[in-house]
């Protein structure tokens, strides 16, 4: 059943928030993978919050794809996060589910009505032989997302990524500098290349879609990354994907391989507190 959540007060403060948090500064955006987390992260002082569609994936037991977890289930899930929290939700819509502009157009109407602050549209195919659309096809899936978030009357924020160095394409950032660009004159409020590492290049795409907005994605790859290194390079929005689900579920599985391997139980030592969780979530109730 896909979740509906129509355009609400609540919304809107969520939606004006998101844009305001995008017109100057940096802020960090971090990515929950269920309710426990996202309420966590809204009580640490966070401003907004994004899904991960590879943290929710693995919450699941299932891999981060598309086709395994499908549009309606990813849908359900951004209006459980968008519910969890009072902060702006960007969704991690993928590819927006489909090929054909018309389509796309279709989801992220759907997208918008979870409640979500905003939604993210990528251009890999998830074909190993062609990965990323063709610039043109993909310039117009990010226009008719534009258009379908104008018809909803709800300015939900639109982040157009650009997979180049996750795909592994050749001449990654002469890819991305083009599409990102071309996005940005398609209507998307964001531009996001994730993977990009090395300064320069990031730099590079700060001056290409200015005054557009960037995002640029930290994770183990470029994790010595600083926030005031990135805003000094004039990047606006850092999330980071999959990244805190994966630091929690190395935890997790080292304290299992050692019960396994040792019949030790010393890992248990690192343990949250289970008072304070239980008081962060009895605040809520």
């Amino acid at each position: 059943m896909i979740a509906a959540v129509t355009s609400t007060d609540r919304q809107s403060a969520a939606v004006s928030r998101f844009h305001q948090l995008h017109e100057e500064g940096c802020f960090v955006i971090p990515n929950p993978w269920d309710i426990g987390s996202a309420v966590f992260l809204e009580r640490l002082g966070f401003q907004a919050l994004a899904t991960t569609s590879a943290g929710f994936a693995f919450s699941r037991g299932l891999p981060d794809d598309p086709n395994v977890v499908p549009r309606d289930v990813m849908l359900d899930h951004i209006a459980e996060i968008a519910a969890a929290t009072a902060l702006p939700v960007n969704g991690d819509f993928q590819s927006g589910y489909a090929d054909e502009p018309e389509q796309v157009a279709t989801n992220v109407t759907l997208a918008v009505m979870t409640g979500a602050a905003g939604l993210s549209i990528e251009d890999a195919t998830g074909k190993p032989d062609e990965p990323l659309y063709d610039e043109g096809l993909a310039v117009a899936r990010v226009n008719a997302a534009r258009a379908a978030i104008d018809a909803t009357g709800v300015p939900a924020v639109l982040t157009a990524r650009c997979e180049s160095w996750l795909v592994g394409v050749s001449d990654p950032e002469r890819i991305a500098l083009s599409r990102l660009a071309a996005f940005a004159e398609a209507g998307a409020d964001c531009l996001f290349a994730p993977g990009v590492v090395a300064s320069a290049s990031i730099a590079r795409i700060v001056r290409e879609v200015a005054p557009k907005p960037v995002n640029v994605l930290v994770s183990t790859m470029n994790r010595s990354l600083t926030v005031a290194q990135l805003r000094d390079l004039g990047v606006r929005r850092i999330s980071v994907g999959g990244a805190l689900a994966r630091v929690a579920w190395a935890a997790f599985m080292r304290a299992a391989r050692e019960i396994s391997s040792d019949g030790s139980f010393a890992s248990f030592g690192d343990a949250a507190p289970f008072d304070e969780l239980n008081a962060l979530f009895a605040l809520g109730r």
